[in-house]
């Protein structure tokens, strides 16, 4: 047997992380034609892709970088095609629904400061972004119940949500469906570059894994990871908590970032952020806001059960920004990683695989590049 000769099982990617990132990534380089293994954490890991809100979002995103601005427009473009092509290939409708989004304000101050961050994310996109300002009393007029102490929204066309967990599942069956592999509850502890090329992945309580080429995409797992591999980027945790309503019999009259109807038909209110290191669990100060908040946009809430409540971790680069990187000292190695997986989800599964294998026609992804960290850090 020649030792030197490519060993057809092995596949032309590993892509460490099983969440909407990782999924997406790898469901595009398999629909590109490459093979594709993906290593998934277990159940009980810090996973933001089994506790986010589902927004496929566009409000405020990029406001004070460009490039951001258009990465997300380009995202919210594409999510309809995506969409249609996912429940092709899974069989799932992932009950996306663009209907538009508002972002309801109490505090006149607080209406004119964001008024003024989406002037300047319209000054970056033109006619890519549309929004309107709508003072309270034209609230109440076109949506009877909206409470008194609401002092005016803004709304985009643009914005919407999805089910995340059936968007998850989806997914998964779709990889699979493209003849990808996913190995389950398969802990990585560490990667490591071979004299001859690849890399060789050490997974807690199994044999190494074998990897021509590696895309990190862990999450809040990326940390112990990323330095094997010889990136910089630092990702860190941030909390955000959510309250589970009991079905409403009626459809909500609007979408919000901070509360939405899920498709089965109870309410998720949320949008808290907080510096708590991992700890997710969720507090009685911040959920009692929650409720109030919610009651205050639509006082008819009041008597509504709260059936579920926690807290879930957002995966945090220094800047807030996503990150793509190549590594410069380990070739074939790359680094995905961003807090908006689901929003992003249509470009990390169409466009990345371009500039995962380094094509002519691949999206400019500089701008997200880690080395921006440490220019910042020079400057």
């Amino acid at each position: 047997m020649d030792r030197n000769a490519p060993d057809i099982n092995l596949p032309d990617i590993t892509v460490i992380g099983g969440g909407v990132v990782g999924l997406s990534v790898a469901l595009g380089l398999l629909l590109d034609g490459r093979r594709v293994q993906v290593l998934d954490g277990a159940d009980g890991d810090a996973r933001a892709s089994q506790g986010n809100f589902g927004l496929v979002w566009g409000q405020g995103k990029g406001w004070d970088y460009p490039p951001y601005a258009r990465w997300t427009a380009d995202a919210l473009a594409a999510w309809p095609d995506f969409a249609r092509r996912l429940q092709d290939v899974s069989g799932i409708d992932v009950a996306l629904d663009q209907c538009g989004g508002f972002e309801f304000f109490t505090s006149e101050e607080e209406l004119r400061a964001f008024t003024g961050i989406l002037t300047q994310q319209q000054t970056h996109l033109g006619n890519r972004f549309a929004y309107d300002t709508l003072g309270g009393d034209d609230l109440r007029r076109d949506m009877p119940g909206i409470g008194p102490d609401v002092v005016g929204a803004t709304y985009s066309g643009a914005d919407g949500h999805v089910n995340p967990l059936r968007l998850l599942r989806a997914l998964r069956r779709a990889v699979l469906a493209a003849g990808g592999r996913i190995s389950a509850g398969a802990h990585v502890t560490g990667v490591a570059a071979q004299p001859g090329g690849g890399f060789e992945i050490a997974v807690s309580g199994a044999a190494p894994v074998r990897a021509d080429r590696v895309v990190l995409c862990a999450g809040l797992g990326t940390a112990p990871l990323a330095k094997d591999l010889g990136f910089a980027t630092k990702v860190a945790p941030q909390r955000g908590e959510l309250l589970i309503t009991e079905k409403l019999a009626d459809r909500l009259p609007f979408l919000s970032s901070t509360i939405r109807q899920a498709d089965e038909g109870g309410l998720q209110i949320g949008g808290t952020k907080a510096d708590a290191g991992y700890d997710d669990s969720e507090t009685l100060d911040v959920m009692a806001g929650l409720a109030a908040h919610a009651v205050a946009v639509l006082p008819a809430l009041a008597d509504l059960r709260v059936i579920r409540s926690w807290g879930a971790l957002r995966v945090m680069s220094p800047d807030g920004f996503p990150v793509y990187a190549r590594s410069a000292t380990c070739p074939g190695a790359f680094l995905v990683t961003c807090h908006s997986g689901i929003t992003l989800a249509p470009l990390h599964a169409a466009v990345l695989p371009g500039w995962i294998e380094g094509r002519s026609d691949a999206p400019e992804l500089e701008a997200f590049d880690e080395r921006r960290f440490a220019l910042s850090s020079a400057a």
